[in-house]
């Protein structure tokens, strides 16, 4: 039997996305989001490593290079604590579907990758909500690699798992870790069940996809009148990522 998290009950729904670098996991949620808001659904976003708390410090750290994978982990479950409670749960409490790009398992998959306790690195994370739906999008390494690397400027220290001393060069090193985070992706895809979207098709039969799985769970969603999703999400306090974008939009501008 597949492991759960921490069963919430909210009127929202938690549609989530994993998956390694050049998955394409991002564009997917976008385009989600897109039809979603074009149907006039309540949205909030949540990004991986993105709260304004721990974000100094975050970057502190990787520019001395003085983040060990313990301290690390430590520091993204704060970041993802605190918005759990300031982000997730709130939009929730109001109706909204929110869209996570990336979750718990992100941590699942690398932290371990660099070296923590997979039993510990759960702890950590024990105040998660189970999500309605957990995407992973599964694509070769070769595949990922060859979509992000083409063109990509100087990969950073910690993105290539230099940390680890897996090789000097950078490239391989980020080849040797991301080899790392897929394979713990594979353990996770068992462990707690994520629903697999073969990220090799072409992106609009991914889509499609994703379309399907959702709509058997936006029945009683929460819905706003055309145009006024803005007012809907600032009422509820739900800023992010979109809520100015669709300001834009309604005012005419671009």
């Amino acid at each position: 039997m597949a492991r759960t998290l921490r069963r919430g009950h909210y009127p929202g729904k938690l549609v989530i996305v994993e998956g390694i670098d050049g998955s394409g996991k991002s564009t997917q949620l976008d385009l989600l989001h897109k039809w979603l808001l074009s149907e006039n659904y309540l949205v909030a976003f949540s990004e991986w490593n993105s709260s304004p708390v721990v974000r100094r410090i975050t970057k502190r750290g990787k520019e001395n290079k003085t983040l060990t994978p313990l301290s690390f982990s430590l520091i993204h479950a704060a970041d993802f604590t605190d918005r759990l409670e300031r982000q997730i749960i709130p939009a929730l409490e109001a109706g909204a579907i929110v869209l996570a790009d990336r979750y718990v398992y992100t941590a699942f998959a690398r932290d371990v990758a660099r070296g923590c306790s997979p039993e510990w690195v759960r702890q950590v994370y024990a105040s998660a909500l189970q999500p309605t739906l957990a995407f992973y999008f599964r694509v070769p390494l070769e595949e990922s690699l060859r979509r992000i690397l083409v063109g990509r400027p100087e990969l950073k220290y910690y993105e290539a798992g230099l940390d680890l001393a897996l090789a000097a060069d950078p490239y391989e090193s980020f080849k040797l870790f991301q080899a790392r985070i897929l394979s713990e992706y594979e353990t996770l895809v068992q462990e707690f069940n994520l629903t697999v979207i073969d990220a090799t098709q072409p992106l609009v039969k991914q889509q499609d996809q994703m379309r399907a799985l959702v709509k058997p769970y936006l029945e009683g969603a929460l819905q706003a009148k055309a145009g006024s999703v803005a007012d809907l999400l600032q009422e509820e306090a739900l800023l992010g990522r979109y809520l100015e974008q669709i300001n834009l939009n309604k005012n005419g501008e671009k």
